[in-house]
C-alpha cells in the first residue's frame, strides 16, 4: 500500500504530538515530519516530499498562510490543509487565497480529518461546514456587487460625474466639491441633479451609499 505522507505544522508542540499518533493510527498515512513554524516547513519541505501539509494558521517565525503561498510558489503541486482553532473570515480567505485545498477547526473528529487528509491528497478540496457558509456567504456578497458595478456602468455616468459622485461619497459638499474640481457650485448642482436621475438614488445619501457598494470609495 502506498501510503500518504503528511507534514504537520503547528508551534503548539502538544498539538504536534497528539495529530501524529492520531494520524499513525491510519493503515494508509505515514507521518514524515512535524514541524513548530512556517519556515521550518518551508526548510524540510523538499528533503521529505510529503504528500499533504496540514497548517496550522497562527505561529511565529512564519504564519501558516505565508508559508502556503511559499510553499505553492516553491511547488504548484503542494496540497495543503489548514488546520486551526480560528474561523475568523479574514483568516479563512487568506488562507484560501493563498492556495489552500482544505480548511478545517481543531475540533473536527479523527475520522473527518482523516477523510479530508484523503481527499485532498487525490487533488480535492474539503472545507468545515461551517467555514464553507462563510465562503458562500462572500461569494454572494461578491455577485452583489460586482452586479452593482455593473449596474453601475448601465447608467452611463461619465467621468465627470463618476469624479463629483466619489468626492460626494467621501462627503464634501457642493462648494468644496467646486472648489476641488474648479468648477461653479451650480454646476456642480446640476451634475448632482443628473447622477440622482441616472442612478434612481433618492437624495446624496443614497448616491454616496451607492458609491460605496460600487467600489469608488
Amino acid at each position: 500500500m502506498t501510503k500518504i505522507k503528511l507534514l504537520l505544522v503547528d508551534d503548539q508542540k502538544l498539538m504536534l504530538d497528539g495529530l501524529q499518533t492520531l494520524l499513525e493510527l491510519e493503515p494508509d498515512f505515514e507521518v514524515v515530519g512535524a514541524v513548530e513554524n512556517g519556515q521550518a516547513a518551508l526548510d524540510v519541505y523538499h528533503d521529505l516530499t510529503p504528500d499533504v501539509v496540514l497548517m496550522d494558521v497562527r505561529m511565529p517565525v512564519l504564519d501558516g498562510v505565508e508559508a502556503t503561498r511559499r510553499l505553492l510558489a516553491l511547488d504548484s503541486q503542494t496540497k495543503v490543509i489548514i488546520l486551526t482553532t480560528f474561523d475568523d473570515d479574514e483568516y479563512i480567505f487568506e488562507g484560501l487565497r493563498a492556495g489552500a485545498l482544505g480548511y478545517l477547526l481543531k475540533d473536527v473528529s479523527g475520522r473527518e480529518l482523516a477523510e479530508a487528509i484523503r481527499v485532498v491528497a487525490k487533488g480535492g478540496a474539503l472545507i468545515e461546514p461551517s467555514v464553507a457558509r462563510k465562503v458562500v456567504a462572500e461569494f454572494s456578497r461578491l455577485e452583489t456587487l460586482t452586479t452593482l458595478r455593473e449596474t453601475h456602468l448601465r447608467h452611463d455616468l461619465t467621468e465627470r460625474e463618476l469624479e463629483i459622485l466619489r468626492l460626494l461619497a467621501r462627503g464634501l459638499t457642493n462648494k468644496e466639491i467646486a472648489s476641488k474640481i474648479y468648477l461653479a457650485e451650480g454646476t456642480v448642482k446640476n451634475y448632482i441633479t443628473s447622477i440622482l436621475q441616472k442612478t434612481g438614488a433618492r437624495d446624496r445619501t443614497q448616491a454616496a451609499l451607492l458609491a460605496k457598494d460600487w467600489g469608488l470609495v
